[in-house]
């Protein structure tokens, strides 16, 4: 009998000292285990807690800086509910939101700020009408994910001297201003320029699972030529000098309504 009661204290004091040591549990001892996950990208100079920490460095796979993370992670994760705020800073990219797992597994994100300027995000990002340069601006008052697919979305932004880099070179189109709102699964992106750029447009974008689809306008408002060459290669000009786009793609999506050639930049 005493052996046991011995042996219930030992288990007591052990769990006892497990629970503190999770509790106060140094960030970055749980490191080497967090990175694996983080795609190419280390974390260094790491401080504080894993509840509460921060990373003075976040390199990417080629040593490059991104920046630094902070980070905010409830203790009632412990108890199977995840509540997660971040904050990342760096010079091409910022950052910020918090995200909580419902209990069906989908994921609740409030609060997300996106600042990132396209051409300092590494690898150029390829598009059929070039690579988009400028800063990207965006907010999001609430989004639901489900397996990283946003069933619920309210977000907005801008688009700030915006330009692609085609083969022939480089086309400014100014600034345009987004709205993007999902229901059910399917997003919608509404955008229009800021009315004073060399582009005039408007558009919309709707995306599914399924599928998507694609009607835009865009105009010149001046002569210029790089601007003018570009939006030729989109396709044929009404007479107004509008091009309309129409094009869509998917399971669900119909036969695009113009010719794959005006896809090339």
């Amino acid at each position: 009998m005493k052996f046991l009661r011995n042996g219930l204290i030992g288990l007591a004091l052990l769990g006892m000292f497990a629970a503190v040591l999770l509790w106060f549990l140094p960030a970055r001892w749980v490191t080497p285990w967090i990175e694996p996950q983080l795609h190419g990208m280390r974390l260094q100079q790491v401080h504080g807690l894993l509840w509460h920490g921060r990373a003075d460095e976040v390199t990417a796979l080629g040593g490059k800086r991104l920046g630094r993370l902070q980070w905010q992670l409830s203790r009632r994760a412990l108890l199977g509910q995840l509540r997660l705020q971040l904050v990342f800073d760096g010079p091409g990219l910022a950052f910020s939101g918090s995200m909580r797992r419902l209990p069906d597994g989908r994921i609740e994100a409030r609060d997300l700020s996106l600042n990132a300027q396209l051409t300092a995000l590494g690898q150029p990002l390829d598009t059929p009408w070039g690579n988009p340069a400028g800063e990207l601006q965006m907010t999001a008052s609430h989004a639901l994910l489900q397996g990283g697919w946003p069933l619920q979305l309210q977000a907005q932004g801008q688009w700030r001297d915006a330009s692609v880099h085609t083969r022939d070179g480089d086309v400014v189109l100014g600034e345009l201003q987004w709205q993007a709102r999902a229901e059910g699964g399917v997003i919608g992106v509404q955008w229009h320029d800021g009315e004073r750029g060399p582009l005039q447009t408007t558009g919309d974008l709707q995306l599914s699972p399924l599928g998507w689809r694609l009607d835009a306008s865009l105009r010149a408002r001046h002569t210029d030529p790089a601007l003018q060459h570009w939006l030729a290669r989109l396709g044929p000009a009404a007479q107004d000098g509008s091009v309309h786009i129409q094009q869509s793609g998917g399971l669900a999506g119909s036969p695009p309504l113009t010719d794959k050639s005006i896809m090339q930049p």
